[in-house]
């Protein structure tokens, strides 16, 4: 069985830090991309960052550029975003997905598997 556990997420200020992980299992890790999504109330979903597993070549998007990282820790299937400088216009449901490499184009939205989401609230 497929899983994807997000944790991390929570309240901060303006300025802080969280850090997201989202542990994988049930598919073989190596062979698939890991994104983070964020969708805000009225708002469409829209990707944040995302990494091949493989290579670890990583996209992010631009208005999360210079503040967010995305890694991952193949032994121990698990990826991370670490969000930094996290402004209020972060506040959102913050999910991550999992995409086989053999289809997958980083700015993509339809992934095979997701996770439940964690909550990121950045107060002013």
């Amino acid at each position: 069985e497929v899983q994807l556990v997000e944790s991390g997420g929570g309240l901060v200020q303006a300025g802080g830090s969280l850090r997201l992980s989202c542990a994988a299992s049930g598919f073989t890790f190596d062979d698939y991309a890991i994104g983070w999504f964020r969708q805000a109330p009225g708002k469409e979903r829209e990707v944040v960052s995302c990494i091949s597993n493989s290579d670890g070549s990583a996209y992010y998007l631009d208005s999360v550029k210079g503040r967010f990282t995305i890694s991952s820790d193949n032994a121990k299937n698990t990826v991370y975003l670490q969000m930094d400088s996290l402004k209020p216009e972060d506040t959102a449901v913050y999910f991550c997905a999992a995409q086989i490499l053999t289809n997958w184009i980083p700015t993509m939205h339809t992934y095979d598997y997701w996770g439940q989401g964690t909550q990121v609230t950045v107060s002013s």
